[in-house]
């Protein structure tokens, strides 16, 4: 039996604590009332604070299909929605002319295109039926598309439908659950966020991130854990090019549990920048007295 849809924000907060995400009671709120109400979800926030992560573990604590739509600059609607198999057709046109019946062209083209030769790319996929209940849609990085791409997903977000020229419309019977994440590289039409209720996916505080790191990163020593947590916190404050999210805390406590480290000192953590940081002028600009300074700052938070 599929696990029905939370009927409570606690409930909406136990579902996804039961698939190790660790969500604070906001975020649970907007998603309870995105299935209640039915509405797409449009999830903001820097990269790597758990925006995609949401769709995932919603997918798995509902027991229904991820489809997911990788958004990238020059997305169009052969990738997205639809295409025809054209080496399949010109194989049919040329059966049809060696069979003799190449006349009968009304026949053929609704042949031609038809189901059997049309290509279901994810957002199409989406809106047919899914055993055990409508899918979760995830339409990752919708920054990175242009405007053109938002204007055509406005039909998919209000009415569940696409149109196919040679087809007609493709409706759903069960509107998919949708979820958009962005990472503000640039803004959201207003048009698309106006179809969608939303929520800005922050930094997590000092308390919610080493609940996380203790979720994803059990074999992570306490006092280390603390102070990873600590030590991120601190540097999140610092003029950085590109401040590490919370995928990054997770790699670095793996790395450091790999090297077998208990407690964080200089030497190491000079040494596995590059698991927290990924700009070089970053990395350098922690390194030295920076590095020690942080890490006496971190060391007092863990403590108290």
């Amino acid at each position: 039996m599929k696990p029905s849809l939370p009927t409570s924000i606690d409930e909406t907060l136990t579902l996804l604590q039961a698939q190790g995400y660790v969500a604070d009671r906001a975020l649970a709120t907007v998603l309870f009332l995105a299935l209640r109400m039915k509405r797409p979800l449009l999830l903001e926030g820097e990269a790597g604070t758990g925006k995609t992560e949401i769709a995932k573990v919603l997918a798995a604590g509902l027991g229904r299909r991820l489809i997911r739509l990788q958004c990238y600059e020059g997305l169009d609607l052969a990738s997205a929605v639809y295409e025809w198999n054209y080496a399949g057709q010109m194989m049919a046109i040329r059966l049809a002319e060696a069979g003799g019946i190449a006349g009968d062209r009304e026949r053929l083209e609704s042949d031609l295109f038809s189901e059997r030769y049309l290509v279901k790319r994810p957002l199409l996929q989406a809106l047919e039926p899914q055993e055990g209940g409508a899918p979760i849609l995830l339409i990752d990085e919708l920054d990175r598309t242009d405007e053109a791409f938002e204007a055509f997903l406005l039909e998919v977000l209000a009415d569940a439908q696409v149109t196919i020229p040679e087809l007609g419309t493709v409706k759903a019977a069960e509107p998919p659950i949708v979820v958009l994440t962005s990472n503000r590289t640039r803004e959201i039409h207003d048009a698309l966020k106006r179809r969608c209720l939303y929520h800005w996916v922050g930094y997590p505080d000092a308390a919610r991130e080493l609940a996380i790191l203790k979720a994803k990163t059990p074999a992570a020593p306490a006092k280390l854990a603390k102070q990873v947590v600590s030590f991120v916190q601190a540097i999140r404050k610092e003029e950085l090019f590109k401040a590490p999210g919370v995928a990054e805390t997770l790699d670095w406590a793996s790395a450091l549990v790999e090297l077998d480290a208990v407690a964080l000192d200089p030497a190491i953590v000079s040494d596995t920048l590059g698991a927290l940081l990924k700009y070089q002028d970053d990395i350098q600009a922690m390194q030295g007295s920076k590095v020690g300074e942080l890490l006496d700052q971190a060391k007092q938070a863990a403590r108290g």
